[in-house]
């Protein structure tokens, strides 16, 4: 039985769509956290600047791995190349922990190295910075996130937590800022360094989502109980003996073992199976393949 139809060039789309409009924000919002970080003498607003600037590369991978997973399925890759956008979330979660030690490393220099009275307190750009970055970058978040859950992105999703871990280390920077410039110069480096765990919470969470994606990861308990629900809801179904699912980059395969009558005919049991088939795969519209086998239902002695 062959899946239903689904469109792949339409995530790719959309995932374009909203690539496109990050990259050219984050553009203007690590210039602006720039110039305003060298402005205003913020060491915070300078570590979030470059937080800033490295989605746009993150943004760039998605974009990436979003037009290699849409191709179609050839004779080297039997099984279509959704896998494809799993490696490029694990590009994005190894340039997001590169770039969390980086920023890290120079707090921890400017600490060690810097005595109190020689931290510099921060401008009043900064603080203003700090603001209009958490704003936008919430911003960002949420309508990443809306888009990837729509299209069942992995990659697009793990760009939605980049921007939501800028919008929380920009909610460093402006009290580091705030704090700096009311009389304690340094909290500002100390708010890079909360920066930077920030960074390396979302590159872990990003990492651990694409490895259990890559590796045959089933579905939660909680979808696989709704499965079982519908595929039961078909008539001539007498039970669900059996189901497996396996997560295939942000798809889904699906074997099942359902019970009937033992004596209908093969034409009938076909036409359950397919009912069963065609259900499951309109239900949820992210499996990619599901596999039904037909079982004769045992009676108790």
């Amino acid at each position: 039985m062959t899946s239903h139809e689904y469109d792949p060039k339409h995530g790719a789309s959309v995932a374009k769509r909203i690539s496109i409009a990050s990259i050219l924000t984050n553009i203007l919002l690590a210039l602006f956290k720039l110039l305003a970080g060298l402005l205003g003498h913020s060491a915070a607003m300078l570590s979030d600047a470059v937080h800033s600037a490295s989605d746009v590369a993150s943004t760039v991978v998605v974009l990436i791995g979003m037009k290699l997973s849409s191709k179609e399925a050839d004779a080297d890759h039997e099984y279509g190349h959704e896998r494809l956008e799993c490696v490029a979330a694990l590009l994005l979660a190894m340039l997001l922990a590169f770039t969390g030690l980086g920023i890290g490393s120079r707090a921890v220099t400017s600490l060690l190295q810097s005595s109190y009275h020689q931290i510099r307190t921060p401008g009043q750009i900064a603080l203003i910075a700090a603001v209009i970055s958490i704003l936008v970058k919430e911003l960002m978040y949420r309508i990443t996130k809306s888009a990837a859950q729509r299209i069942h992105s992995a990659a697009l999703m793990a760009d939605a937590w980049h921007h939501r871990s800028d919008a929380l280390s920009s909610i460093g920077s402006l009290i580091g800022v705030s704090a700096a410039r009311l009389g304690f110069p340094m909290f500002d480096p100390i708010a890079s360094l909360v920066i930077c765990l920030f960074i390396l919470k979302a590159a872990y969470k990003i990492f651990m989502d694409a490895v259990s994606k890559l590796t045959d990861r089933a579905c939660s308990s909680d979808l696989q109980e709704r499965m079982r629900q519908t595929a039961s809801e078909v008539d001539g179904v007498l039970g669900v003996d059996l189901l497996n699912t396996r997560q295939f980059g942000n798809r889904i395969y699906v074997d099942i073992e359902v019970s009937a009558i033992g004596d209908l005919t093969l034409t009938e049991s076909h036409k359950i199976a397919d009912e069963v088939h065609d259900r499951l795969e309109t239900t949820y519209p992210e499996i990619k393949h599901c596999m039904v086998h037909m079982n004769p239902a045992k009676h108790p002695d």
